[in-house]
């Protein structure tokens, strides 16, 4: 997950983007901070006070999807504290009676634009994303590698969309199954591998780590539309045996070259490279 912090009429507003699940989540307590025009701790109780109002009410699902992720508060420590997606967020703001909920809910509308410009014109992110790539200095050839990956990527998420997969958690799932299979590592492992903490692996993945994970997407994608594959628990089979595609063909360039193709190579600066951990055969 990658955290970040802005502020808004110089208050701040946590939140955090969950790569899996493709999510953004927001602080609770400091929008509501916003909101009722008051201090952390009075936002804290004052949220207590709507949640249980919002569960009498009958409105327990409101208070159900929120979460709790581990934040930095004020002195510096990552702290639990409620978290909520853009959506949940919009019900809460529309419990508070509050001259600051409209400028709240044209900010959340900003943080989630590009993504709605993404959806409603594909090139726009492409040019973003190259943009971005270029600044920090990465090759043309791993550019196009990187947007080819993912254009494979978003037509699998497209396929599970239209066949009883839920966004998010069952996404996630998924990819880990397809990215273990093909790769020996699970996302969480590979991340750990390359030293990453909420750097998103695929930025940081070689040029053939990222055809190798486009190869298990794409493998796994026509392997599910050739079998119809709906829900969870086919689709889960046509993810493992995707990824096993991709995985022969790596065991066997391996073979051929006598070079990994999974290693801990990364993008980070000099400073925060970490020490190399060999990753398990």
């Amino acid at each position: 997950m990658a955290e970040d912090l802005t502020l808004f009429e110089n208050k701040r507003i946590r939140h955090i983007y969950d790569e899996e699940k493709e999510t953004y989540y927001f602080s609770v307590v400091d929008i509501v901070a916003i909101l009722i025009e008051k201090d952390y701790q009075s936002a804290r109780k004052y949220w207590n006070k709507l949640a249980q109002r919002l569960r009498d009410e009958g409105s327990e699902q409101t208070v159900t999807n929120c979460h709790q992720l581990k934040l930095q508060a004020d002195d510096g420590k990552m702290r639990k504290t409620d978290v909520a997606d853009i959506k949940t967020i919009f019900r809460i703001i529309q419990s508070i009676p509050s001259k600051k909920a409209e400028p709240i809910k044209q900010w959340l509308a900003k943080v989630g634009q590009e993504r709605v410009q993404e959806m409603a014109d594909p090139t726009t992110a492409i040019d973003r994303a190259r943009e971005t790539y270029k600044k920090l200095g990465r090759s043309e050839k791993w550019i196009q590698q990187r947007m080819t990956g993912q254009e494979t990527r978003n037509k699998l998420t497209d396929y599970w969309k239209d066949h009883e997969i839920t966004e998010g958690e069952e996404y996630a799932i998924l990819t880990n199954i397809i990215h273990q299979e093909w790769s020996g590592l699970s996302v969480k492992e590979h991340k750990n591998l390359k030293g990453l903490k909420s750097q998103n692996l695929r930025d940081h993945m070689s040029e053939a780590e990222l055809i190798f994970t486009a190869l298990a997407e794409l493998s796994t994608r026509q392997i599910a539309e050739l079998d119809e594959a709906t829900g969870m628990e086919e689709n889960s089979k046509a993810a493992k045996e995707g990824g096993k595609i991709a995985k022969d063909a790596r065991l066997q360039l391996e073979q051929r070259t006598g070079q990994k193709v999974v290693t801990g190579d990364n993008f980070l600066p000099a400073s925060k490279k970490p020490k190399q951990i060999k990753k398990k055969d």
